[in-house]
């Protein structure tokens, strides 16, 4: 991975995925070992009045991006932000220094699904989602291409090899911008 030299002096980190894929455990356990805010979009977006109506059909509030990307602002500008969230393209390419897109297999994937409770169109979309790549994609089309990087996230191993990956890319980053 390379290692940007931005005007920050500490990193952004945008976690992204297909619900399910494991964001919210990997970046708990980046934000406790680095000392970064760790900002969950959903909650975030609760907390801070951007949502909108519901959608009836995915049974969910549906997000207001131009409001959330206004509160976030002044919060990104300072780096040492991790966002945790299953979109990426609405956000400004300058908030991150690097992109990690997790994946994972998608029997285990649907497992995981089905243990939150979801169901018919909600399921089927998100399982589809993770075969055709879409966040990937919608990360390599809205980043440059060199801080995208895919992490397999289908074990307690993968987990631990990505949280040690991610450490070492902060180090390195806080190192290189010292």
């Amino acid at each position: 991975m390379e290692m940007p030299s931005g005007k920050r002096s500490k990193p952004n980190i945008m976690v992204t995925g297909t619900p399910g894929v494991g964001k919210s455990s990997l970046c708990e356990q980046i934000s406790e070992i680095t000392g970064f805010e760790w900002i969950q979009i959903g909650n975030f977006a609760k907390e801070n009045d951007c949502l909108d109506e519901f959608d009836e059909e995915y049974k969910c509030p549906v997000l207001n991006e131009d409001r959330l990307i206004d509160e976030l602002e002044e919060t990104m500008s300072g780096g040492g932000v991790i966002v945790d969230y299953h979109g990426c393209d609405f956000f400004p390419e300058r908030w991150f220094d690097i992109v990690f897109v997790l994946r994972t297999d998608n029997t285990q994937l649907f497992d995981r699904l089905r243990q939150r409770g979801y169901s018919g169109k909600k399921l089927e979309d998100n399982i589809q989602c993770e075969i055709f790549q879409t966040i990937l994609e919608e990360a390599k089309e809205s980043y440059a291409q060199e801080i995208v990087h895919e992490l397999q996230s289908n074990t307690p191993e993968d987990m631990e090899s990505n949280v040690e990956r991610i450490c070492s890319w902060v180090d390195l980053f806080l190192q290189n911008n010292e």
